[in-house]
């Protein structure tokens, strides 16, 4: 696919309609965390230095197309003027847009009310998202993490004006067409996590694109279960157990080498420095649960993050929340993240619980690239079309 950034459209004058992931943290009517805010800030200010002008529009909780107060975009509004640098002139309603004044239009910033209390947005509506489109004159997408809804400002609006992909929007799909696209060989992933049935697309598109698939968490336990190993009381679902075998035999007709725990961190109860012992992933006690990989495991992990060139990273290799069995996943990041650092390995991670973990092993700052698109990021990853990306392409 082939998208326009903002170097490919002329701004000058024009009111651009900018799409932006600012659902933020808010306790006692404070943002708590701006990460959000922080990374829609180089579109804004390139919209702004081309000299263009920019309305915000963006989604807050979940009104389900109804007015809700509490969800209102203004609690935003201080934390995106402290981190613009700049006045955010705040329209309240769609209607207000519709009649601002010309020196309101000429306004550095605007930001329009959550899009979510329009019941059009979440329904695609077309008559709604033309009266969007009447606001402004081209089309910026800069929420890729909304870009597996099919929502009037993701996808309706931008197939009604000259569109193009925002900065933060233009970084994750380079980042992803690095990992999927056209990645430099040999290309690794690492999934991990609870389940394999949340999961069964991924794995399924993974076997056919990457040359070495490692599985972690207790995911892992279902794959040493399918092939008859026992995992004692582990997570484990052992009704997956034929759909993993049928993962891993896809795998084998894919030349794709699937990397399985040797050796595994075995534990009688989940808790913060409970006693542990490492036993080979084929002896787990029947009494005992299976918290972490072992180090021969991370050993195997790290020689294969090292003879590649690309990893794709979804998904912890353990119990990361708690100590000591986080030292697997803290393990391989770290590595990867050094590997990453010498420019050595194109890293990219993102999904769910990924983020606190690599955060959590201090590896976070040194990966290529770290989606916090969540969901969109898994449905890239599974091989899906998103609808929000799919919308941007020149073809159509």
């Amino acid at each position: 696919m082939a998208w326009n950034t903002l170097d490919d459209i002329d701004l000058a004058g024009k009111r651009v309609l900018v799409r932006v992931d600012i659902n933020v943290p808010v306790e006692d009517g404070v943002v708590t965390d701006a990460s959000r805010i922080e990374r829609i800030v180089p579109t804004v200010l390139d919209i702004l230095a081309k000299g263009g002008h920019p309305m915000l529009i963006a989604h807050f909780g979940r009104p389900k197309g109804k007015v809700v107060l509490d969800l209102s975009l203004r609690v935003c509004l201080p934390a995106l003027e402290e981190k613009l640098g700049r006045k955010v002139r705040f329209v309240e309603t769609l209607e207000a847009a519709e009649n601002l004044t010309e020196e309101a239009r000429d306004a550095d910033v605007l930001l329009l009310e959550n899009i979510r209390f329009h019941p059009g947005e979440e329904a695609n509506d077309p008559a709604f998202a033309a009266r969007l489109a009447e606001l402004g004159d081209v089309y910026c997408n800069d929420a890729f993490s909304a870009a597996h809804r099919a929502h009037a400002s993701t996808e309706g609006l931008a197939r009604l004006l000259p569109s193009c992909a925002g900065r933060l929007m233009q970084a994750e799909l380079e980042a992803l067409e690095a990992a999927l696209g056209a990645p430099a060989r040999p290309l690794v992933a690492v999934v991990g996590g609870a389940k394999v049935s949340t999961k069964l697309d991924l794995l399924g598109n993974l076997v056919e694109k990457v040359d070495q698939l490692v599985i972690g968490g207790g995911m892992a336990n279902t794959f040493l279960a399918a092939q008859g190993i026992g995992v004692g009381k582990s997570l484990c679902e052992h009704d997956m157990a034929d759909t993993a075998a049928q993962i891993i035999a896809k795998a084998q007709a894919t030349g794709c080498e699937i990397i399985l725990p040797a050796d595994v961190v075995v534990a009688r109860e989940f808790a913060e420095g409970a006693a542990n012992e490492t036993v080979p992933a084929t002896e787990c006690p029947d009494d005992a649960m299976i918290l972490d990989a072992g180090p021969q495991s991370v050993t195997r992990i790290i020689t294969a993050l090292e003879a590649a060139r690309t990893l794709i990273w979804n998904g912890p290799l353990g119990a990361f929340e708690i100590a000591p069995f986080d030292a697997a996943t803290n393990a391989a990041a770290a590595r990867a993240a050094e590997l990453s650092a010498e420019g050595k390995l194109v890293s990219v991670a993102g999904g769910g619980d990924t983020v606190a973990a690599l955060k959590r092993a201090g590896a976070a700052d040194r990966f290529t690239y770290i989606s916090t698109a969540g969901g969109a990021f898994l449905e890239w990853m599974e091989g899906k079309l998103l609808p929000g990306v799919a919308a941007l392409d020149k073809v159509t």
